[in-house]
């Protein structure tokens, strides 16, 4: 028999989607009053993987990452993306007056060292229910010294663009797990 024992301290971070970067800069507002300060930011990347976006948050779709210093449970990842749905329908509301069309999508996942977990409402067969509507996928894993996807992995994420941004973050993960040995997390 398995000794049962919370699991370690996990690394927050959210994938913003939007052709609008001054809604960025508003949801990013929003995030850093409940999540603390952003330790790691990626670029801004095109989003043409898909036109799945495209009637919701215009033509020239970019997608860029935030990760949070604050270490977080992994078992509030599902509390964390209900969180960030209310925060794309406040700024739906504020920009469109509709809630249902989004002009910004805020994806929350996490980071252990071997994997990137993603939080969402679509349920399939390679996803695991959590909570409240939410479900959950590991999306990448770390082998061989890389991530690597799945074969369910979005394009996005398979293709190696975000890898060193993960990479980044798994490095900031261990800085702040040998700091804290226990890899102790926040109550977030």
């Amino acid at each position: 028999m398995g000794m049962i024992k919370p699991p370690k301290a996990s690394k927050l971070f959210v994938g913003v989607l939007t052709g609008d970067p001054d809604l960025w800069h508003r949801a990013e507002n929003f995030l850093v009053r409940d999540f603390g300060p952003i330790d790691h930011r990626s670029p801004l990347w095109p989003f043409a993987h898909t036109n799945y976006y495209r009637d919701e948050l215009g033509e020239q779709v970019q997608r860029c990452f935030v990760s949070f210093e604050r270490l977080i449970r992994p078992e509030n990842i599902a509390e964390i993306k209900r969180f960030t749905n209310d925060i794309e329908t406040r700024l739906a509301e504020e920009v469109n007056g509709l809630p249902e069309l989004r002009p910004v999508n805020l994806d929350p996942g996490y980071l252990t060292l071997s994997k990137v977990v993603l939080a969402t409402t679509k349920d399939h067969a390679h996803r695991i229910y959590l909570q409240r509507g939410i479900f959950a996928e590991v999306t990448l894993h770390y082998q061989d010294h890389g991530w690597r996807s799945w074969p369910w992995t979005y394009p996005d994420y398979a293709a190696d663009t975000y890898h060193g941004f993960f990479e980044q973050m798994r490095q900031l993960l261990k800085n702040q797990m040998s700091v804290e040995p226990s890899g102790s997390s926040h109550d977030t």
